[in-house]
């Protein structure tokens, strides 16, 4: 089907990578001199690789790199300006620290032998940084690590990331101290956070005991109970899924998610990386790819969701164009590798799960709104925006099936008043009533493309002034960054 550069999973050597179909799927090949052919499967299922595919888009990147030339991919992230879309969320891991020891931990935290914590200094000039980049400063930010509650800090981060006009602000959590301290949790909803982005492995103890080493699940509820309580009602669960573990429990994670909605308010799936602790000999037995997930919600939701309902993460770029139009300067454009990620949002009405994608044409429609956002009236202008809007309103019937849609949402209103204000309140009412459903493959070292490394929307900031890619920070950088900005741990061998 096509080339594109990979790198040797032992000696880290930048190498051709073919992607070819097989057997009805998508193959990854690629061969180095010194050590050999390595073989991964890129997507299970090539229909679905072929659907995605179309929404190819290219992003212009950030215009003032912090790397002045390109470089030597993926040693000279930094960003570079080769990179071709901006940052849209951005990681800054707060401590290395970590109450859990994980088997399937991609950062290897608290077992690394050395302490990094970047200095709550370091953190602003990280989000400076950040909110620096042009042509759009970044949106949003998720404090990460390790775990980010270890930090006696962390209440004062958020609430610097909230005067930096971060508009969605978030903690990747395991919710042990959130479970334990609801004080805690009201804090960080008074200091702004946002979203708690829980680690969410299943319904039982089972997947626990494999994936954490103990039986987690109970803190886990604690932890949403206590964010209800707090007023933090916006908990994303996040399941890291591998066969055998956990990938049973699919629909039952989505049901949870549904009986929940009033604090749960989406589920991001994040098949296994094989990056870190994790045993990598395990790679065949365990890989889960994106439309391996989509069998597992059709069967599991009894076809409520099925694969023709998600779509892939630049699906949406027209939105962003025609906020661009209306607002006369760019916004944020997501404009991802198209097998990076995917996502929908469902509505539930008495119980039952309807997918967006059910009442509303959505490819229609925003086909139809990237061509009002382009139809040449001048971004920004009042009379600009009042045509498009109107062009938009008269447009919406074609594609939405008033009688399919739940009764208890004026879907047409909602969705011009997401488009008209962009985000805002619009958009909180709009995630009122939905539940996203989506998945996020970050690659390893026995599947990476550098052609997704390029279009890579989830970045890290650091201490040195750097915003390098998700999937390179986890394969290549971490344990240099880290043990650039490091203090060994008293007896620890570095």
């Amino acid at each position: 089907m096509r080339t594109t550069k990979s790198l040797c999973p032992e000696c880290l050597a930048v190498i051709n990578a073919e992607i070819t179909r097989e057997n009805g799927g998508i193959v990854f090949r690629k061969s180095c001199n010194e050590h050999g052919d390595f073989r991964d499967v890129y997507w299970s299922d090539a229909k679905q690789f072929d659907r995605f595919e179309k929404y190819w888009h290219d992003g212009e990147g950030i215009s003032n790199p912090n790397v002045p030339d390109n470089g030597n991919c993926p040693e000279s992230c930094g960003i570079c300006p080769s990179h071709k879309t901006t940052t849209i969320l951005a990681n800054i891991d707060v401590t290395n620290r970590c109450n859990q020891s994980c088997p399937v931990c991609f950062a290897n935290a608290s077992s690394a032998g050395y302490l990094y914590e970047p200095s709550f200094l370091q953190i602003r000039g990280m989000m400076r940084m950040l909110r620096d980049e042009k042509p759009v400063p970044c949106p949003s930010v998720q404090f990460a690590g390790g775990e980010p509650t270890m930090r006696k800090d962390i209440v004062d981060i958020v609430r610097m990331a909230n005067e930096f006009g971060f508009t969605q602000i978030q903690i990747a959590s395991n919710g042990i101290k959130l479970a334990k301290s609801l004080e805690l949790c009201k804090e960080l909803n008074d200091a702004g956070l946002h979203t708690v982005y829980l680690q969410f492995d299943g319904v039982t103890e089972e997947p626990y005991l494999i994936n954490r080493g103990y039986n987690a699940l109970p803190l886990k509820l604690k932890a949403i109970e206590n964010c209800r309580e707090s007023g933090l009602e916006s908990v994303c669960l996040v399941p890291t899924l591998a066969k055998g573990v956990n990938d049973h429990q699919v629909g039952d994670i989505i049901r949870f998610a549904v009986e929940n909605m009033d604090t749960v308010k989406g589920i991001n799936f994040q098949p296994v990386s094989f990056a870190g602790r994790i045993n990598r000999e395990e790679r065949m037995e365990k890989r889960i790819t994106i439309p391996y997930l989509f069998e597992l919600i059709e069967e599991q939701t009894n076809g409520d969701i099925t694969a023709d309902d998600m779509y892939p993460v630049p699906f949406v770029v027209p939105v962003s164009h025609f906020n661009t139009a209306q607002d006369g300067i760019p916004n944020v454009e997501f404009t991802v590798h198209p097998h990076c990620g995917t996502g929908t949002y469902i509505y539930v009405e008495n119980g039952k799960m309807i997918p967006i994608t059910r009442f509303i044409d959505v490819e229609g429609l925003l086909e139809n709104v990237n061509a009002i956002a382009l139809n040449g009236d001048k971004p920004g202008t009042s009379i600009g925006r009042i045509k498009r809007l109107s062009s938009l309103i008269k447009l919406l019937p074609k594609y939405i099936d008033s009688g399919k849609a739940p009764a208890s949402v004026d879907v047409k209103k909602l969705f011009v008043n997401v488009l008209k204000e962009g985000s805002g309140e619009a958009t909180k009412e709009f995630h009122r009533h939905t539940l996203f459903l989506g998945a996020m493959h970050f690659m390893d070292l026995y599947n990476i493309d550098l052609e997704r490394v390029q279009r890579c929307g989830v970045h890290y900031a650091t201490p040195d002034g750097r915003i390098i890619p998700f999937c390179t920070y986890n394969t290549i950088h971490r344990p240099r960054v880290e043990k650039k900005f490091s203090t060994p741990l008293p007896g620890a061998k570095v």
